[in-house]
């Protein structure tokens, strides 16, 4: 009997083992599919948990969720407990959301039940809401962390949970590595604590509470006043711009941002929202949108029909709006008339929204001293000269909003987060504000409808805006390409690519020399020298940020290839750029470098 076999014998074996998850393990007959449930633990990273649902280690079920939510238990004990330099009472609450994926509901109320068996009180959400309300919340109440049920855009197979510290910002290496060592120390059956046997559901989670023998509240809902707090929040941030004469199709692909979004589209005073019928309502199944990206065309492919249905009846709505299902992101379509004269709905990347907003922040909004935007490494260059034009400094972080998150912790630490006034990553995240420390889609909505609505005033598209922008900065090409790796064979196979780029770094790509080689997992950048577009000089030099598994090659002509496994999906992403003296050159050198990487990937 292998490892497997042993595993799939303990759950079966176990007393009140949950009967679905016991009936889907009876029914294995691949030993392929067994493997792949058992041969690790689900993996708990800078994301937290993320994986297939499912009955086994290595999927989300309310053993594993158990399981790491005790680990996260220990870890706020130990830090924040009677033990720990910050004790001043009962440790500090955690705020609890979650999202519209199946069993989203399900998994925030077993991490409130471990919670509050291990004596930290939960604040629980009674009703999907987007991930920047839980970091909103974290803050609001002052909790010591928060969790975050969701898999973001991840197809419906998919669920897990984002982990917050008490700034509401997604953990920092050292803590995630931190809560992993005490998840690893738990026993998925023996050692977890809860209170999920005490809870009466029948009344949905609006009703749901817990006390304990001392008359402590240990779960409680989180009332409407929160919620109406974030929105206030997101208000804030409004730029003033008039909106009545905007029209708007907006889709929240079946998540969360239905609610919010057109609430705040009111309030800025967009009267024209047309909402796709079919994917306004929550559903975990994602009926007409397997892969609910706003990244990705499919996505946008109803709310597209829409606007072409609303324009040949003489309706033509000038913006589509895409959140995706926990509202962090937001897509966009552009109505924009082409060379003869016919309206179409261009869509506009991650990375072109980002520059639009910058430039636009920077327009009508009045700066603060010494003013600072934050984005990736994998974002845009173009967002460089932008914010130089402006006097804003650009600081450049590793991939993951978290990142940003903490760079404003940074700036309220030395009482200076009025000087932040943009965060962007070219995956669509935005947020303009202090008030939260994760991307917003609420937020970013509003910003583009009000940006749309400046520039239909004087006459101009985004669209339009976005080619100034390319003229006066130069034409910046981006694109992504992404190869996946299912299962234990597909990660081995993943780790071994970047093992070989790593050691056999190729000397040229598209016939341009590589000129610089940078490590992060090495912090190291190595300066080969021969580049057309920059002096220094041959050597190594320090990369000033954590270490994180990347690799970048800077061609001689400027343009650059990073690539990462991704730390949410099982793919390796490459992110491409290059700077053409017109658009029709940066496409080409973006084709030419997909057409020889697929060649060494492959």
């Amino acid at each position: 009997m292998d490892q497997a076999e042993e595993m799939l014998k303990r759950w079966l074996d176990q007393p009140g083992l949950d009967p679905a998850l016991k009936r889907e393990l009876r029914e294995i007959t691949a030993r392929e599919e067994l493997h792949d449930r058992f041969y690790r633990e689900l993996e708990f990273g800078t994301g937290g948990l993320r994986g297939i649902l499912g009955a086994g280690t290595n999927r989300m079920n309310i053993y594993t969720v158990r399981k790491a939510t005790q680990g996260f238990a220990d870890y706020l004990n130990h830090h924040y407990g009677r033990e720990s330099e910050k004790y001043s009472g009962d440790t500090p609450p955690v705020a609890i959301a979650y999202d519209s994926r199946n069993n989203s509901d399900l998994f925030a109320v077993e991490a409130a039940c471990v919670l509050a068996a291990n004596g930290i009180k939960a604040y629980l959400f009674s009703e999907i809401m987007p991930t920047p309300a839980l970091s909103f919340a974290v803050r609001y109440y002052r909790c010591c962390a928060g969790i975050m049920v969701t898999a973001s855009h991840n197809p419906a197979k998919y669920n897990g949970y984002k982990v917050y510290n008490d700034e509401g910002c997604q953990l920092t290496l050292d803590a995630a590595a931190e809560v992993l060592s005490l998840i690893e120390k738990v026993d998925l059956f023996d050692d977890v604590k809860t209170m999920a046997g005490e809870l009466n559901l029948a009344e949905g989670l609006s009703a749901v509470r817990a006390v304990d023998e001392e008359g402590r509240t240990l779960i409680e809902t989180i009332p409407q006043e929160v919620t109406d707090a974030y929105l206030a929040a997101v208000m804030k941030e409004s730029t003033g711009t008039d909106c009545s004469d905007l029209s708007v199709v907006y889709t929240p692909l079946n998540g969360t941002g239905n609610i919010p979004v057109r609430k705040i589209l009111e309030r800025i005073g967009v009267k024209e929202v047309s909402i796709v019928k079919e994917q306004e309502l929550p559903d975990g199944n994602f009926p007409t949108c397997p892969y609910p990206n706003p990244e990705k065309k499919e996505a946008l492919a109803l709310g597209l029909a829409l606007c072409e249905k609303l324009s040949k009846e003489g309706n033509a709505p000038e913006l589509l709006l895409a959140t995706d299902p926990d509202c962090d992101r937001v897509g966009i379509a552009v109505r924009h008339a082409d060379e003869s004269g016919k309206d179409e709905y261009q869509l506009i990347s991650g990375n072109e929204t980002g520059v639009l907003l910058l430039d636009y922040i920077c327009t009508v909004k009045s700066m603060p001293k010494d003013p600072i935007a934050v984005k990736t490494i994998v974002t845009s260059k173009m967002a460089d000269k932008v914010a130089k034009d402006y006097g804003v400094t650009m600081v450049d972080v590793l991939t993951g909003f978290k990142f940003i998150g903490e760079q404003i912790g940074l700036l309220e630490a030395r009482g200076e987060e009025d000087r932040y006034i943009f965060g962007f990553e070219e995956s669509y995240g935005y947020l303009a504000g202090a008030y939260v420390r994760d991307k917003d889609a609420v937020n970013a909505s509003m910003l583009i409808c009000e940006m749309a609505a400046y520039y239909k005033k004087a006459g101009k598209t985004l669209v339009i805006r976005l080619n100034e922008l390319y003229e006066k900065y130069g034409y910046y090409k981006n694109d992504l390409m992404e190869f996946t790796f299912e299962g234990a064979a597909g990660m081995e196979m993943m780790v071994a690519i970047m093992s070989a780029l790593r050691t056999e770094a190729p000397a040229r790509i598209i016939d341009r020399k590589v000129v610089e080689i940078a490590d992060y997992q090495l912090s190291q950048r190595r300066i080969l020298g021969g580049s057309k577009t920059c002096d220094l000089s041959v050597g190594m030099r320090p990369i000033k940020l954590p270490k994180s598994d990347v690799l970048e090659y800077v061609l001689e002509d400027g343009s650059s290839i990073i690539i990462r496994p991704s730390g949410t999906e099982p793919k390796l992403k490459i992110y491409l750029s290059a700077k053409g003296a017109s658009r029709q050159e940066s496409e080409e050198i973006i084709e030419r470098l997909i057409t020889e990487l697929k060649e060494m990937i492959r």
